[in-house]
């Protein structure tokens, strides 16, 4: 495993489980599928509706806590001033945990300023060991670190080959902020998993394109979170770190970039109403 020491000093995993849009009666097999085969990250959310399994699972392994990295996320209906706190605490009940290794903001929505001085008050009562973000645009996350009293340690973004977040990255080194990968397979968009690129680059290391996109994203100093279902996947998916990618290859992936996102696009305001109407609905 490959390790990146967040500004809090905090030792996280570079590659981990992700368990979104895993159903609740599937989680925690998948969840012991995944800490069996070595990961130490494992990726939840509240509106995931899975942190229960998840923290089943972690108490079952027999692995002590301090050598798994938890990340959960405060869902946007939770923000405001008391009600993130008293939502973290919740989730930590739900998980069985004392403490939360990542607790992030999922949404730069609502009130997320209210919400942020409440994730630095769970910091600083040790409910959590660091706090950071998700889907923060470059100009949200700069205006949140120039007036909080604590920068996240993370920003998790849509992240894959074909949206690579070069701005957003350099944005976030410029900000010492370490940069998250979601969806690093692009819900196998433009034909992820036969795309010719990767495909001929996994064949002249006998890997999978799954495996090529993981190993360059970690190269590009991106933490990532696959997700399957399948134990056969799980564990490849693990086993990325016994090649390494020339630099013509990485020349090859860096140039199937399309500059913008294939999943969620947070700057479609079409997309983002929708989803604003669904929280404000209390869904």
């Amino acid at each position: 495993m490959e390790y990146i020491k967040l500004p809090t000093g905090e030792r996280m995993p570079m590659l981990g489980y992700g368990v979104f849009q895993i159903k609740q009666n599937e989680t925690k097999r998948c969840v012991a599928d995944a800490l069996s085969c070595g990961y130490r990250l494992i990726d939840t959310a509240q509106a995931y509706y899975n942190e229960r399994e998840v923290g089943a699972a972690i108490a079952k392994s027999g692995i002590e806590r301090s050598d798994i990295f938890l990340v959960d996320k405060v869902w946007v209906s939770n923000y405001g001033r008391g009600t993130t706190y008293d939502s973290i605490q919740s989730s930590l009940k739900i998980l069985g945990t004392d403490y939360i290794d990542l607790m992030l903001l999922h949404q730069p929505y609502n009130d997320y300023y209210a919400a942020w001085r409440d994730m630095e008050r769970a910091l600083d009562d040790g409910l959590v060991r660091a706090i950071g973000v998700s889907n923060f645009d470059p100009v949200r996350l700069l205006d949140l670190c120039t007036f909080a009293k604590s920068k996240p340690a993370v920003n998790q973004i849509e992240t894959h080959v074909f949206w690579q977040q070069e701005y957003a990255h350099q944005n976030m080194k410029d900000l010492n902020i370490q940069h998250m990968s979601w969806g690093p397979f692009a819900e196998g968009a433009h034909n992820f998993f036969a795309n010719p690129v990767l495909t001929k680059i996994g064949k002249a290391h006998n890997k999978t394109t799954g495996q090529v996109a993981l190993r360059y994203l970690i190269d590009s100093d991106v933490i990532v979170i696959p997700k399957s279902t399948h134990m056969d996947r799980i564990r490849e998916n693990f086993d990325i770190f016994d090649f390494a990618l020339t630099n013509e290859e990485k020349k090859q992936i860096a140039s199937l970039d399309t500059h913008h996102s294939t999943v969620f696009d947070h700057t479609d305001t079409k997309v983002i109403g929708g989803l604003l109407d669904f929280i404000k609905k209390g869904l």
